[in-house]
């Protein structure tokens, strides 16, 4: 079969797992496509890979995309957001000595209560606390800001690549990271930091990261996007079975994608995670999510929660930030692209973001819907359509 290649970047990351099982299990072949992967060492060197037409298309933060539809970050080329590639797989892990500190005022290091430990975190804070995170224009910056905007505690955010967290960590440059899994898990392996929560105690179905394209470039290979998409969908739905978990790790071990222990892969996709060096083990019901409850959905009303966030913190006007991030979720494609794969497809593009605190059941085109509670951890609830937009 003559295949046609597609050049698609990524950042070892678990949550590219979408992507490396789409090429890795045949599902990119049988729409007849090669996948040519190319690992970029930095969140800023894959968003310029994409920008400048080295890669097709390219596993992306969530947020970033929005951002540059705001003109912010410093570049002006529209990208598209195809399909959501993963919700949640982040985690907040602090420093031993840090670690010691929430222990000694009574932390029990529960694993899902944001408040408690935020109150925690401000108890014991002595002086400024450096948080690294892998991009200015990410996931896990707005849930750091939203978890700790009303709390008494001076910090600072530290970009660094993910790959580099654990050593940061180890040399002391920062006191507490929030990235992407498995490089939380390195470092409690490694014995220099214990996990304070998962991303989800925050925001329970936080997009994290998306497939994203130049719009250009969408615009140009109509076909040639939606292969792509289906290919990424089906090995999401592949990834969503829990017998298949293993044989994902061990694709993802491999030294040409995430190159870490299969052991510490396999325990977060199935959401069992050691958090300390003592081997205390938490229970996560959807540490990441690929497939499950519309996981892979563009839902506008995610990136209007980001856009409002940056919009409020750079002094943009809401209205029309909050419809240049809805514009760039392409929910017609995904619609278009994947209904013939057998995706059931919401009745509406964006929803209440906060407002489910159980599964329900929504109107969908095969009546098959069940969304998972998305709830924030302080209660509240975003409504993008009650702004002027």
């Amino acid at each position: 079969m003559n295949l046609t290649t597609l050049r698609v970047g990524f950042v070892p990351l678990l949550d590219m797992a979408p992507i490396v099982i789409a090429h890795e299990m045949g599902f990119a072949a049988e729409e007849g496509l090669g996948l040519d992967l190319q690992h970029a060492p930095s969140w800023s060197s894959l968003r310029d890979m994409l920008l400048w037409g080295q890669v097709d298309a390219a596993q992306m933060l969530a947020p970033l995309p929005v951002a540059m539809a705001l003109g912010l970050g410093g570049a002006v080329e529209r990208l598209d957001i195809l399909q959501v590639l993963s919700v949640n797989g982040d985690v907040i892990g602090v420093s031993q000595a840090l670690a010691g500190r929430l222990r000694s005022v009574g932390h029990d290091f529960g694993f899902s209560d944001a408040a408690r430990a935020r109150d925690a975190l401000a108890q014991t804070a002595d002086g400024t606390v450096r948080i690294g995170v892998p991009f200015p224009l990410s996931t896990h910056v707005e849930l750091i800001r939203y978890w700790l905007r009303d709390a008494p505690i001076d910090y600072a955010l530290c970009t660094i690549p993910p790959t580099r967290m654990v050593e940061a960590l180890a040399a002391r440059e920062i006191d507490a990271f929030c990235v992407g899994e498995p490089w939380g898990s390195v470092a409690v392996e490694l014995g220099v930091g214990t996990l304070l929560l998962p991303s989800r105690a925050i925001w329970a179905v936080a997009p994290e990261k998306v497939l994203a394209a130049r719009h250009d470039w969408v615009r140009e290979n109509p076909n040639l996007t939606g292969r792509l998409m289906r290919a990424i969908w089906r090995a999401a739905r592949w990834l969503s079975v829990p017998g298949n978990r293993l044989i994902a790790s061990d694709i993802l071990a491999q030294s040409e994608y995430v190159n870490v222990p299969v052991d510490l892969l396999e325990r977060s996709l199935r959401g069992e995670m050691v958090i300390s060096a003592q081997g205390e083990l938490r229970q996560v019901p959807d540490m990441i999510r690929f497939f499950d409850g519309a996981a892979s959905f563009p839902w506008r009303s995610q990136a209007a929660w980001f856009a409002a966030r940056m919009a409020a913190r750079h002094g943009l006007d809401m209205g029309h930030s909050i419809a240049a991030a809805k514009a760039i979720c392409r929910t017609d494609l995904y619609r278009r692209n994947l209904r013939s794969a057998g995706a059931d497809l919401p009745g509406a593009s964006e929803k209440l973001e906060g407002s489910l605190h159980h599964a329900m059941a929504v109107a969908s085109e095969r009546g098959q819907m069940i969304l998972a509670p998305d709830s924030f951890f302080d209660g509240q609830i975003f409504d993008s359509s009650a702004i002027g937009c």
